[in-house]
């Protein structure tokens, strides 16, 4: 198949790009100019200079596909530089569907977030919702993914506690660190949109996709540290109450660690059945500790 692809040179994406080729697939990836450095492999793989959030450098761009896979996606949003969820979730959806419609590529997978749901308290998980919507109102063969937290190697989640537990004696917690997730290997997810190409049973299902195991956060972090050879993390727990002024303060600052909305998806948890998606892919989801002691070394 010949797969349009945007955010292939994202975490998720880089994945979904090496599997699509190693499973005979051509994927045609959508790259802003200057930027096909970042890709994670260029053999095999076609490159179409657009941005999705300009309507106009999609005209053509999907001739001759026979799928879109589309993961472009943010955690945090920089109003100031034009990054916001409404840009990049919507916006971008908004844009990808309409050139797929236009242009004949009915199979549309559409990667959204354990938590998108209509009424959210996060601004994240809402602007996830509408992207949803989108997708299902349009006459396509979707498929819509929403993985719980993803780690492997390169993650903005298990690296950056790593290096925590790895440069600190005490490890901050806000609340009581019993908030859960359950944690999905990026090669599950990647090979979840792959097979869901040559799937037809998929066709307008959404699929929550997680880990084999449901972890508190705390649970995490020891389990990190276990696989960095530590034998005990100390965590000190911060009261939420005390924490939400310090980060509605902070959190301008590009350099901050966490913002508001990412405290109250944090506090919700990130949990989910897998089960579904496991089956219809024909999936086992690789053990938490298991998949980071592939990466993470003490």
């Amino acid at each position: 198949m010949k797969v349009f692809v945007t955010g292939a040179s994202g975490f998720v994406g880089s994945e979904i790009l090496r599997q699509l080729v190693a499973a005979g697939h051509t994927p045609r990836c959508l790259v802003r100019p200057g930027s096909e450095g970042k890709l994670a492999l260029r053999e095999g793989v076609e490159i179409h200079p657009g941005d999705a959030t300009v309507a106009e450098s999609l005209e053509g761009a999907l001739a001759g596909c026979d799928a879109v896979i589309h993961l472009i996606g943010i955690i945090r949003e920089f109003p100031g530089r034009g990054i916001t969820f409404r840009q990049l979730h919507v916006a971008t959806t908004e844009n990808i569907v309409a050139a797929a419609s236009a242009q004949g590529v009915r199979r549309f997978l559409h990667m959204s977030a354990n938590g998108a749901r209509a009424g959210a308290d996060s601004p994240y998980h809402r602007s996830k919702w509408t992207a949803e919507e989108l997708v299902r109102e349009a006459d396509l063969d979707w498929t819509i993914f929403r993985p719980s937290v993803i780690f492997g190697p390169g993650d903005g989640f298990v690296t950056l506690l790593a290096e925590m537990i790895r440069r600190f004696p005490v490890v901050p917690v806000i609340g009581d660190g019993l908030y859960t997730f359950t944690p999905v290997a990026v090669s599950d997810v990647a090979a979840g949109f792959v097979r869901a190409l040559t799937t037809p049973a998929a066709s307008k299902q959404s699929y929550h996709c997680g880990g084999s195991e449901i972890l508190t956060y705390d649970a995490i972090l020891d389990l990190i540290g276990a696989a960095l050879g530590r034998e005990r993390v100390i965590k000190i727990h911060h009261p939420v109450l005390l924490m939400k002024p310090v980060i509605a303060l902070l959190e301008g600052l590009p350099a901050f660690p966490i913002t508001s909305n990412q405290l109250t998806m944090l506090l919700e948890g990130n949990s989910c059945d897998p089960a579904p998606w496991a089956a219809a892919f024909g999936l086992t989801p690789t053990p938490f500790t298991e998949g980071i002691r592939r990466y993470l070394k003490p």
